[in-house]
């Protein structure tokens, strides 16, 4: 009854929501701060009658508003999709760009959802180990020839490890790829740059956004996508009737219209950034530079991280530790309040 590739597929974990009253929860990379005042503003003078009715299936004023207010070349409505999450936008991009029995290619580590998404589809996995920072081009480009994949993930920033791979960099690999890249940018707001005009000057590469993150609204689950308008269409094409619904759509309305709060939590969140990777360093931590809302970071030996992350949790504090050869020995910690980072510093 069940189809076979689901029986046995090896499902997405989530990192811990822990139901303990007091705890610091730094393991699934959530602002810190709240976001603008204005959505609880938006939600409190909707009108509860309009939820009989069906929500606009194709958002149109949130990419209207998208396309003033985000501050990176959106282009116009048209280059715009929006999703339940971006999680389902990256589920949506397999759907529309992976031929049947096609391959899907990822790096690793990376985001862990992206093999279950190819399992999902029952498309191949290519996995790239991760390239080293100066051999970037070079290696992907080697093994997206070898797996000649039909689309390619790549999280810039990377999750988990952090780092951000330059612009020039991923324009070379799209023109030298007759596949898809999918550039997705969950934490790109807390780096230096991002691929939005790229995506919009190239036919085979689309930006995936997520309001989780910067914009303090992970549980609105509302992402978009930027992109070329054949690529966007194909998205819309497969999409679910209504996908987005009214709350969601007035709420990120609402948070769009204030980018100033979103910037503002996003400076406290960058020099917290910098002060916590700086005071982990003194202390012999090996941190990897960070362009993200976290940091990536490897206690110094004798410690371990998984006994680490153990003495943390009994602290009633929550980071992210993954098992295996290449991420084991390292956390993953969301960067939260200063009186929170205070804390699990103290802890450690």
């Amino acid at each position: 009854m069940i189809r076979s590739s689901v029986q046995h597929l090896s499902p997405y974990t989530p990192g811990e929501q822990p139901k303990v009253p007091g705890i610091i929860k730094l393991n699934t990379n959530e602002n810190a701060y709240p976001p603008s005042p204005r959505v609880a503003e938006a939600l409190r003078a909707f009108d509860c009658a309009k939820l009989a009715r069906y929500p606009d299936p194709m958002c149109v004023k949130l990419r209207e508003k998208i396309c003033i207010t985000d501050g990176n070349a959106c282009g116009t409505p048209n280059n715009i999709f929006v999703g339940n999450g971006s999680d389902e936008v990256l589920r949506l991009m397999v759907d529309a760009f992976v031929e049947n029995n096609g391959t899907v290619a990822y790096f690793n580590p990376s985001y862990s959802l992206y093999p279950v998404l190819t399992d999902i589809r029952e498309a191949r996995r290519f996995e790239i180990p991760l390239p080293r920072p100066g051999n970037f081009v070079a290696e992907t480009l080697a093994a997206l020839r070898r797996g000649k994949p039909d689309l390619l993930f790549t999280a810039n920033p990377n999750a988990p490890t952090s780092e951000f791979y330059p612009v020039d960099a991923i324009r070379e690999i799209c023109g030298n790829f007759p596949g898809v890249v999918v550039i997705d940018e969950a934490y790109a707001l807390f780096a230096e740059d991002n691929c939005v005009r790229l995506a919009l000057s190239l036919p085979n590469a689309i930006v995936a956004r997520t309001m989780s993150k910067a914009w303090s609204l992970a549980g609105l689950r509302l992402g978009y996508a930027i992109g070329p308008e054949p690529l966007i269409d194909a998205l819309c094409k497969i999409k679910d009737s209504y996908n987005v619904d009214f709350l969601a759509q007035i709420a990120a309305e609402a948070a769009f219209s204030d980018p100033g709060r979103m910037l503002a939590n996003r400076a406290k969140i960058i020099a917290t950034r910098g002060r916590v990777a700086t005071e982990l360093r003194r202390r012999s931590w090996q941190c990897a530079d960070s362009a993200t809302n976290f940091i990536w970071a490897s206690p110094p030996p004798p410690l371990k991280a998984a006994d680490v992350n153990e003495h943390l949790k009994s602290k009633n504090i929550f980071v992210r530790w993954f098992p295996g050869e290449t991420t084991g020995d390292f956390l993953r910690i969301t960067v939260g309040t200063d009186a929170e980072m205070d804390a699990f510093l103290n802890a450690v």
